[in-house]
């Protein structure tokens, strides 16, 4: 990381930043959170430490305002844990996973490399193992029509919702229906006329 990324982050009080450097201030003695709400140093003043140790050990006390010296504060623990809350609520639509990112003042950047770095697994390989999920238990669980479950986790169409199974399971979403529906559908389908095969 550059000292030019972490100026960056120091000027705009950037929280995701908190635990993965700290910033001192030559004219006051103090080392602060990148977060930090105290007015902004000039640049001049400003030392850059990736440990709370090394801006103790270069002669900086912790701030009292944004209490840097507390080892258990995990900012970064916490994005992760408020966007993979988002992400299963709202892994439907695209657009409300995006206004959400932007209320929180998350880059989609950023929020990629804080959720890859805390669960291990990318944002949308998350987001399509949610509608994978949602989507199985749709096809087993209700009657709905599998236009209407391509719509309903997400998908624009019924040919990409198709191409998206049929590789992550093998079936395609009919099939997955009369290997893995209910009893209580099947006869239910069987009842209303439904040829199990159809896509609508």
């Amino acid at each position: 990381m550059t000292q030019e990324e972490m100026w960056k982050a120091v000027s705009e009080n950037d929280a995701s930043y908190d635990g993965i450097f700290f910033y001192a201030v030559k004219s006051t003695g103090i080392y602060c959170r990148p977060s930090c709400k105290s007015k902004n140093p000039k640049r001049e003043n400003v030392s850059f430490f990736n440990t709370a140790e090394q801006a103790i050990a270069a002669g900086f006390s912790p701030c009292k305002r944004c209490r840097s010296d507390l080892s258990e504060y995990q900012p970064i623990k916490e994005i992760a844990e408020k966007v993979k809350k988002l992400l299963d609520e709202s892994f439907r639509g695209d657009d409300e996973i995006n206004n959400e990112l932007q209320h929180m003042g998350l880059s989609h950047r950023r929020m990629v490399q804080i959720f890859k770095d805390e669960y291990g697994i990318t944002v949308s390989e998350y987001i399509k193992k949610l509608r994978l999920k949602e989507a199985k238990r749709l096809l087993s669980e209700t009657n709905d029509k599998i236009i209407d479950i391509a719509y309903a986790i997400g998908f624009g169409g019924l040919s990409s919702f198709y191409r998206f199974f049929k590789i992550n399971t093998g079936l395609s979403p009919a099939a997955y229906r009369n290997e893995y529906g209910n009893n209580y559908n099947r006869e239910a389908r069987k009842m209303n006329g439904w040829n199990t095969d159809s896509k609508y």
